[in-house]
């Protein structure tokens, strides 16, 4: 079992070292080690600041700086080094490297400063790179759903609700009805970038530094728009973490759905789909089975991710203000979700790029009768039956359709005008699919060139996220 390093961050006060155990426990350094890089950067950041305010001089600046190249470099270069270090956390583990090769020169690093205001920083540029990164796999995901939608544009399929046939809808509507969904991601995504987009470097460890450094000049270099405008909350607030993770469980959510559906689509009892065999696993007894796999996982990992939401939710409702030990545990669990969403989101748009329809089976499923229901009470409507009474009579036709094993379209006038003299030859005209879809032309409708203009809407926002990134 490693040791505590005899140079700590903290221990005058202290007569004996850390029990070895505890030591372990309290360590982070296993998993913040993944904030080397913003660490360094903020490191440069405040070693320039320091300087502009006469705390250090120039050739020191230009020592720890190239002290600091030299400790990302090696990091880059040997990983198994990095993960050799029995440092506390990442902060020690960089002040560990510096004193070894520029000597107390390095102990000055941190003066001004707090791990309070550092690890938030820290923290908060590595949420700005990942929903960054997240969006553009979002994005990604986006075009393959348009891409299928308008490849295939014109095929109708049935509509469910509560799994039942509901009404016919174009395939492309159906895709594009996700597309929006993960277009919203995006926008939350942003939201949660922006939420991290305050520098806390500065804030000491809850009152602010005692020494005249420019807290806007470290935010712009390392790249943030503004800086944290209380030194107490700054610290201490993990509302951006909050936010992140809420915007990757509701991405999550969603793509879950999406997995749910081409879950039961390329079942035998729909066959509306061919699973592609790239993402696809077969079983070890049974040589006749194709997997839906790839979206299985996507659908049993989303409980991962609404998880870590809760989680430090449930961290953070009764700390009280400053910092607290408890917030150590705000960032494994979000690296976790933020790994395992932007993998989910990569592997849909990959599955959804290579899944083929099986446009007959689609056509044959949405030639379904009872899809056709509501477009016999609009009919009823059109000619001047209220919608409710209107409602009652197809109700009334279907079932008896039912009771006697017959299809209702086949029903004679005769036999529908007993139901209501409403209806007229031209009512077979009416009820096709075609006809159904076409009606429905409404902005948001399923009619062919509503869905052709909402594909071209919805591409055209995609490109704009895509120049933004």
């Amino acid at each position: 079992m490693s040791q505590a390093p005899k140079a700590k961050m903290w221990g005058g006060r202290f007569d004996r070292p850390p029990q070895a155990d505890f030591y372990e426990f309290q360590r982070s350094f296993p998993f913040d080690k993944r904030l080397l890089p913003y660490e360094l950067a903020a490191d440069r950041a405040w070693a320039r600041a320091l300087a502009a305010a006469k705390i250090l001089t120039a050739d020191e600046l230009a020592k720890m700086i190239a002290a600091l190249i030299q400790i990302e470099q090696q990091a880059k270069s040997d990983p198994a080094w990095l993960a050799a270090s029995p440092a506390e956390d990442v902060h020690h583990f960089v002040e560990l490297q510096l004193i070894e090769r520029v000597g107390t020169l390095g102990a000055k690093l941190h003066t001004g400063r707090s791990r309070n205001d550092l690890v938030a920083t820290d923290f908060r540029m590595f949420v700005k790179d990942a929903a960054r990164e997240t969006r553009t796999a979002v994005a990604a995901l986006v075009s393959a759903l348009l891409t299928r939608a308008e490849r295939h544009l014109g095929v109708p399929m049935p509509g469910n609700t509560h799994l039942q046939h509901a009404q016919p809808i174009l395939w492309s509507h159906y895709l594009h009805s996700h597309a929006e969904t993960f277009l919203s991601d995006a926008t939350r995504l942003a939201a949660a970038f922006h939420s991290a987009d305050e520098c806390p470097l500065g804030a000491g460890a809850l009152a602010g530094t005692a020494f005249p450094v420019d807290r806007a000049a470290i935010a712009r270099e390392l790249g943030f728009s503004g800086i944290t405008l209380n030194s107490l909350s700054a610290t201490s607030q993990r509302d951006f973490a909050l936010d992140y993770l809420y915007a990757l469980s509701v991405l999550a959510a969603h793509l879950s759905r999406l997995a749910a559906d081409m879950t039961l689509f390329a079942t035998p009892e729909f066959g509306f789909i061919v699973l592609p065999d790239e993402f696809s696993t077969g079983s070890s007894i049974m040589p006749q089975k194709k997997n839906p796999d790839c979206w299985e996982l996507i659908r049993g990992k989303a409980g991962r991710i609404s998880a870590a939401l809760f989680a430090l939710l449930s961290t953070l409702k009764g700390l009280p203000s400053g910092y607290q030990r408890d917030l150590q545990e705000d960032k494994e669990s979000l690296f976790d979700a933020h790994d395992q969403s932007l993998a989910m989101t990569r592997i849909a748009a990959g599955a959804v790029a290579a899944t083929e329809i099986r446009e007959e089976r689609l056509r044959e499923a949405a030639s379904d009768p009872a899809l056709l229901a509501t477009e016999v009470a609009d009919y009823l409507v059109a000619r001047g039956v209220p919608f409710r009474q209107a409602h009652e009579i197809v109700g009334a036709i279907v079932r008896e359709a039912e009771n006697r094993g017959e299809a209702w379209p086949a029903f004679s006038l005769a036999r529908l005008k007993s139901f209501s003299p409403a209806f007229e030859d031209d009512l077979h005209a009416w009820l096709t699919v075609e006809s159904a879809l076409a009606r429905r032309s409404v902005p948001g409708g399923t009619a062919l060139e509503t869905v052709r203009a909402a594909l071209k809407g919805c591409r055209e926002r995609l490109r704009k996220l895509e120049e933004a990134l």
